[in-house]
């Protein structure tokens, strides 16, 4: 592969007109990736607004992850379709309603619901803003794209949180939504005039039988599941049933899939040995990680008592930790083989996991941002390698349906994750407290705030949070054996790759 695009003039550098391009796109991401952390810090916040338990709010954040799911595969078919500078204003605009709609929720349910409108905005917006960046900067340049797109990642986990802590505590929770609407307007002006004009083109034909098999069917698995605690088993209705039915559709979806010419995930992409396996990785990765970060700031504001902000900036040294690494690891993916990058990666993040699995309600403050710092560098050394190995050795004309699946998986994978944690979690608190799975949040809560029980309840509470802890640290560590079986040297470039050709964009983590 020459070193040379007509997109890119000057060689392996990103020039000014991509630079241009990727301030749009990156705007885009912050909005997006800001308004997922906010969200996170104000989980306890609006779980005491609304009366309800963890397992339940936590469908504000799996929802809007579903609906990233189910958006994003309509996302290639609709950039060809009406052109992706057409496709990502819209797509912004979506979000802005979905933002200010979820602001306006006057119940639990309302809100969820507004978060998936919101999620169906955030689902066409990154991968259709990468597919202008990487279309505008070439394929052999995807490492370095995936480094400049790293940047929204590293201010989201330091700046959201913070964000988020001072909107809930100072202002109402109902602005970390109404925050997105001047952001969005200034990204939609600044689309408008600087993103290149792009004509639609004839598409193939969209797989919308198969996306009613696949979305629905996670859906109902996801759902079928979190009703585990609340039923206090599996063979409730409300659990067998809509996890069955969820399960009928993923199948069928599979047998439908090796039939048709145009399958809403092309099935084929797994023969590829290091896509398969870069796929397993990002699975288990996107489960324990997505997972723990959704129980972190809850940890801080429930189990010690601090205040929304005080709990974001207690998160601020992962982000500062994946800064430091997180662009060293998008340049090295280009040049070595991911798994001498991924395998150091997750072995800092379990490093750091371990203290969250020993945490009390007296852990010191010192330990646990250490931690936090070094489970920051392992997150910066292991998403982006993850996924430029699932893409690197892929054929060009691959790239639009392998970026959907990756997509599609990664955020499946972190709305299980999210699920699966938070309904341990909500278990956990309810027998603690000896309540129902529903009241076992609030039960705590009450008992923390109460100063004649704090000091008990606070105990109690740390060690549900440690133990889940501990279930994510084991998901995580099943994903070194996946991760053993990554390149370990640089991919041969791969054939009927072209410079300055990308059919689709390599996905993102906005989450």
């Amino acid at each position: 592969m020459s070193t040379q695009s007509p997109a890119a003039p000057g060689g392996d550098k990103l020039d000014a007109g991509v630079l241009k391009v990727a301030g749009v796109v990156i705007l885009g991401a912050i909005m997006a990736i800001l308004d997922t952390t906010v969200v996170n810090v104000a989980l306890q916040k609006l779980t005491i607004e609304f009366q309800t338990s963890f397992d339940t709010i936590q469908w504000i954040a799996t929802g809007y992850m579903l609906a990233l799911a189910t958006v994003i595969p309509i996302t290639g078919w609709a950039s060809d379709r009406f052109g992706t500078k057409r496709l990502y204003m819209t797509a912004i605009g979506l979000f802005l309603i979905g933002s200010m709609l979820a602001g306006m929720a006057w119940d639990v349910e309302s809100l969820i619901i507004f978060r998936v409108l919101q999620g169906f905005g955030g689902g066409m917006l990154m991968p259709a803003g990468m597919t202008i960046l990487t279309r505008a900067a070439g394929p052999h340049r995807i490492g370095r794209v995936m480094g400049v797109l790293g940047v929204p990642m590293l201010l989201g986990p330091i700046g959201g949180p913070i964000l988020g802590g001072w909107l809930v505590d100072a202002v109402s929770w109902r602005w970390i939504f109404y925050i997105n609407v001047p952001i969005g307007l200034i990204t939609m002006a600044m689309a408008w005039r600087l993103l290149p004009k792009d004509r639609p083109e004839p598409s193939e034909r969209f797989d919308f039988v198969g996306m009613l098999m696949v979305s629905p069917g996670l859906a109902a698995l996801i759902f079928g599941v979190s009703n585990i605690p609340a039923a206090g088993g599996v063979g409730a209705v409300d659990v067998w049933l809509p996890a069955l039915a969820g399960v009928a559709l993923l199948v069928a979806f599979v047998f439908r899939a090796n039939r048709v010419t145009n399958p809403l995930l092309d099935l084929k992409l797994f023969k590829n040995r290091s896509f398969s396996v870069a796929m397993v990785t990002m699975t288990f990765f996107c489960v324990a990680f997505f997972g723990a970060m959704l129980l972190l700031p809850t940890y801080f504001v429930l189990a010690r008592g601090e205040s929304a902000m005080n709990a974001g900036l207690l998160l601020a040294p992962q982000g500062v930790g994946a800064m430091l690494t997180m662009p060293i690891a998008g340049r090295f993916a280009d040049k070595i083989g991911a798994r001498k990058i991924v395998l150091p990666g997750l072995v800092l993040m379990l490093a750091g996991l371990i203290a969250f699995t020993q945490i009390t309600a007296a852990t010191p403050y010192w330990l646990l941002l250490s931690a936090l710092f070094v489970m920051g560098l392992g997150m910066g050394a292991t998403m982006m390698p993850i996924t430029s190995a699932a893409l690197q050795t892929l054929k060009s004309q691959d790239m639009a349906k392998a970026s959907t699946a990756t997509n599609i998986l990664q955020q499946t994978a972190g709305a299980i994750g999210s699920a699966v944690l938070s309904i341990i979690l909500a278990a956990l608190l309810a027998g603690k407290f000896g309540v129902p799975t529903a009241q076992g949040q609030l039960a705590a809560t009450a008992a923390v705030m109460n100063p004649a029980t704090r000091e008990a309840a606070s105990g109690l509470t740390a060690d549900a949070f440690s133990t889940t802890f501990l279930w994510s640290m084991i998901l995580l560590a099943l994903c070194l054996i996946p991760a053993a079986f990554l390149p370990k040297t640089k991919p041969a470039p791969p054939e009927g790759a072209a410079d300055g050709e990308v059919a689709a964009a390599p996905p993102v983590m906005t989450h």
